[in-house]
């Protein structure tokens, strides 16, 4: 028996519209903010988990590699095509954390806010 499901995967951020808008370019869906909160926005009507962004003026984005464990979780984000998919996320503002092992079956960035991600192969 399991004691609770999954609601959402949230990201704090200083901007929490941008970065909706950056993973809804990348995954799609729409970035509804919810009514009563205004500091909270979820991509609604794409496939998967409910991602969440919730604003945090003081937001520290997390370092890579995280040698100190600060990098505390990421998303891991399955595409078609690794080359086409990084000018794709690096056109939307994200930025090369590892990408240097070109035969790798995945690649590390960070989103606007920070964050890393990455890019893996289907």
């Amino acid at each position: 028996m399991t004691i609770a499901k999954l609601r959402a995967v949230a990201l704090d951020c200083r901007d929490h519209l941008a970065l909706a808008e950056f993973y809804a370019a990348i995954i799609g869906g729409t970035p509804v903010r919810d009514e009563a909160d205004a500091d909270w926005i979820e991509l609604t009507g794409h496939e998967g988990t409910t991602l969440a962004f919730q604003e945090s003026p003081g937001h520290v984005p997390p370092t890579w590699p995280s040698d100190d464990g600060s990098q505390q979780l990421h998303l891991d984000l399955t595409v078609d095509d690794l080359d086409v998919a990084e000018k794709q996320v690096l056109a939307l503002g994200a930025t090369v954390l590892d990408a240097t092992d070109r035969d790798r079956s995945w690649r590390v960035y960070a989103d606007p806010a920070g964050h890393p991600f990455c890019l893996c192969a289907d």
